[in-house]
């Protein structure tokens, strides 16, 4: 245990040296900056002096704190949306200032949003991190009415969907794992419903959302590619109000006030789709080939806080969700159920030591679980899979001047595998298919990350990261024969044992050079380490994908990714553009091995059955955004190369990853035509995915009778595919065209509606879901012929929303 004593040694150290020189007469502003409306803490708002242009920017939780020379000033509170705050201060010790925000008041038709730094595109040293207006996102058309964070997540530049219709998103060549999904910090291990159509997110239960796809900050780690971090809504801290939506596929309502005025509140939030309801008499006949199906899913949101002092404040929050399908065949007495969700709990507290040091502890709980049950007769056969997590975590901010803005922190989570199992019984007969397998491991991590305003023109974010992953027993090695096929013998390791072990140090760096007040410049170079693998036999994420540990055979993934970028503003930061290129290498990609199937995993370890590689991402993103005015959106191209290579696939020729995109565009734009009407529309257009065809298809018959071999393959061996190079072929490009228009009805005292009328895919573009072969015998010729045919998803959708508030 020394490492730990010399970090933490480090760190006074460290911010021993910042205080050195500290002039005795400086002192330190700080406080909570709130909605005057809400009381709920804003994230990214801005206090600073107006004499000095200096000040800081307010935490998740809504914490400022800056320390300037004594003297008369001007304190200038803002965010984006919000009138301005402003307080003469003398500062002759150190002040506390609490500051609440009212909304902007807008008099003229045209939105004008003032308040937030507009140019901090510009200021921030972070690259490649993008913040998302959950009002804006509303405003946006939807599959369905179903507004989607991930979807919109889709539309930014290096941000590509998994396919048709997919909340799957991949970043900057990355894979599905790769990605850090939190709610309120807990990790959101599978975030689609319906196969990945829906995200689990209900919109009107979040408050920020933020992606960082490169040059992480060191508090982050455990993925290569990107982390997305979504805060809930903390409750209404003034009075008592409710929201919620009717659509065609789900209804949802919120409601949230205080439990005590100006001290605790709640917020519940909860959605359900009701196309179960419509899959039985009177709306379905008994004799359809739908009758006996069933789906559905919901979500739960909950979260109540208590401000026990104004040095103290305590959370708890939680999300359910669960998908669930259905399939009873009376005629055959067969059955499956398949249940799938998530199910987080996160317990914080917030503690302020001084008025520049801030802390958060948390003790957060995620699980996820999959489970196939099948029964017909007597006989029952059930298939489940997950992981559970242990966390827990605390963060400190500490801000010793105006220049710096240190946080440092640790990190603990115990880890449960449960991978592929499953039983099998025949009445009272049980079949032995192995032992239920659990894998346990221990995930640590340290980090200090400084933000250091140098000049006035130079800023640096710089960190490191201390992780390391231990897998423990209870666990079996199974040791298999130079083939790898049949088991030779076996490893057991006891209870606490230690199976693997791996620590590495994660660097973290960008900074930005300020060319003037209208441009600036952009560099990051970081590497991330993750231990834990998502293990998936489809080309796209399904609930039955598997997550491992790094082990004595998976090795961690590894990264390595440099980034740099131009950012400009035009016309007072109404216009704001960028360009920024990337190159990343990655370490210990996982795949299953070829021609796998699920039965090799049972009385088998499932890393037993993976291949390892390497693989490779580079591209230039470019983006314009209009941030003001009645029009806004943005505009983003993406182009992009990402490649992998496996000794053990593809004959250890290196191919292109199965979402590897040339070129990716979105378009993305909203006119507010006049108080009560507003529209929206989004164009979009993808490189087809790449993927594996046959490239010759051949009977293995007899020596005399084709014949009958084309009558009858099956009696000769059947029809065989040579499969071609992999991922060789593309899908035809995808593209899609949607458009959406809101009508605000009149507001009434205490309560407000809007309709949503949209229309998904206006163009009825028929975009490739997946290909398969048909083969027939012409009825004229009398040939065998094998046709390619397409399977589309989505057609033209309208759909219509009823949203309301009170």
């Amino acid at each position: 245990m020394p490492r730990k004593p010399a970090f933490l040694t480090a760190i006074l150290l460290f911010i021993s040296c910042l205080a050195v020189g500290q002039a005795p007469e400086k002192h330190t502003i700080s406080g909570f900056v709130r909605d005057s409306l809400t009381g709920e803490a804003l994230t990214g708002a801005n206090v600073y002096v107006r004499e000095l242009y200096k000040g800081g920017t307010t935490n998740a939780y809504g914490f400022y704190s800056f320390t300037v020379a004594a003297g008369e000033y001007t304190v200038v509170g803002s965010f984006i949306g919000y009138s301005d705050h402003i307080r003469e201060v003398r500062l002759d010790r150190n002040i506390r200032l609490n500051i609440e925000l009212g909304p902007s008041v807008i008099t003229t038709q045209e939105v004008v949003v003032t308040g937030e730094k507009l140019d901090r595109n510009l200021q921030d040293a972070q690259l490649g991190r993008i913040g998302l207006d959950v009002d804006k996102v509303k405003a946006l058309p939807a599959l369905l009415g179903e507004v989607d964070l991930l979807k919109t997540l889709q539309l930014l530049p290096g941000v590509q969907s998994a396919g048709e219709g997919n909340s799957g998103f991949y970043v900057r060549g990355g894979g599905p794992d790769q990605n850090l999904i939190l709610l309120d910090e807990a990790v959101v291990y599978n975030a689609s419903h319906l196969f990945g159509f829906f995200s689990v997110f209900n919109s009107d239960a979040v408050k920020d959302i933020a992606l960082t796809k490169g040059g992480m900050p060191a508090q982050y780690g455990g993925r290569l590619s990107s982390v997305l971090d979504i805060t809930m809504k903390e409750g209404n801290m003034k009075e008592f109000h409710g929201e919620g939506g009717l659509g065609i596929v789900s209804s949802r309502l919120t409601l949230e006030g205080p439990i005590k005025k100006d001290t605790s509140s709640f917020i519940i939030s909860g959605r359900r789709t009701f196309v179960d309801l419509f899959l039985r008499e009177p709306f379905l006949d008994s004799e359809s080939d739908a009758a006996g199906n069933s789906y559905y899913f919901y979500d739960l949101n909950t979260k109540i806080n208590y401000r026990l002092s104004d040095r103290d404040r305590l959370f708890l929050s939680g999300y359910f969700g669960r998908d669930v399908f259905t399939f009873n065949n009376t005629a055959s007495d067969f059955k499956v159920r398949i249940p799938w969700g998530n199910a987080t709990a996160s317990l914080r507290w917030n503690h302020l030591f001084s008025d520049r040091m801030f802390m958060n502890a948390s003790l957060i709980f995620s699980d996820y679980k999959f489970r196939f049950n099948a029964t017909q007769q007597q006989f029952d056969f059930a298939l489940f899979s997950g992981i559970r997590d242990y966390n827990a975590k605390v963060d400190f901010s500490y801000f010793p001047n105006v220049n710096h803005n240190l946080k440092f922190g640790m990190n603990y989570v115990y880890h449960v595998f449960t991978p592929s199992n499953a039983s099998a019984r025949s009445g009272d007969v049980v079949f032995d298919l192995g032992d239920v397998v659990k894998f346990y491991a221990h995930d640590a991590a340290l980090y200090i990350n400084d933000e250091w305003s140098v000049t006035d023109e130079l800023m640096v974010n710089a960190g490191i990261r201390a992780s390391a992953f231990e897998q423990i027993g209870p666990f079996e090695r199974y040791i298999l024969d130079d083939l790898g096929i049949r088991i030779e013998d076996t490893i057991s390791y006891g209870r606490g044992e230690k199976v693997a072990l791996y620590h590495h140090v994660e660097p973290r760096l960008s900074a930005r050079y300020r060319l003037n007040l209208q441009s600036s410049v952009k560099a990051s170079f970081s590497q991330n380490y993750q231990y834990i693998h998502l293990a998936s036999i489809g080309s796209v994420s399904l609930p039955t994908d598997v997550w491992v540990p790094s082990s004595d055979l998976v090795h961690p993934q590894f990264s390595t990714q440099y980034a740099a970028g131009y950012f400009r503003n035009f016309s007072d930061n109404m216009y704001e553009t960028s360009i920024e290129a990337y190159y990343k290498t990655m370490e210990n990609q996982v795949e299953y091995a070829e021609g796998h199937q699920p039965d090799e995993d049972v009385k088998n370890n499932v890393d037993n059955n993976f291949v390892f590689g390497k693989g490779e991402s580079y591209g230039v993103e470019l983006f314009f955004n209009k941030a003001l005015g009645s029009l806004t959106g943005w505009v983003g191209y993406t182009l992009a190369w990402t490649n992998r290579q496996f000794d053990d696939l593809n004959q250890g020729e290196e191919y292109s990853f199965k979402y590897d995109r040339r070129h990716d565009i979105s378009v993305v734009l909203s006119y507010e035509i006049s108080r009560r009407w507003s529209l929206g529309a989004v164009w979009v257009y993808a490189t087809g995915n790449a993927l594996t065809l046959p490239q010759n298809r051949f009977f293995l018959v007899g020596p005399t009778d084709l014949g009958q071999a084309i009558q009858d393959p099956s009696t000769y061996g059947g029809l065989y595919n040579e499969p071609g190079p992999r991922n060789s072929y593309r899908f035809d490009a995808y593209h899609r065209l949607d458009i959406s228009a809101t009508l605000k009805s009149k507001k009434r005292k205490r309560y407000e509606s809007y309709w949503t009328f949209a229309v998904f895919n206006v163009y009825n573009r028929y975009n490739p879901y997946f290909i398969y072969f048909d083969d027939y015998v012409d009825e004229e010729t009398g040939a065998f012929q094998i046709q390619a045919k397409q399977v589309s998803l989505f057609p033209v959708l309208p759909s219509i929303t009823y949203n309301f508030k009170f």
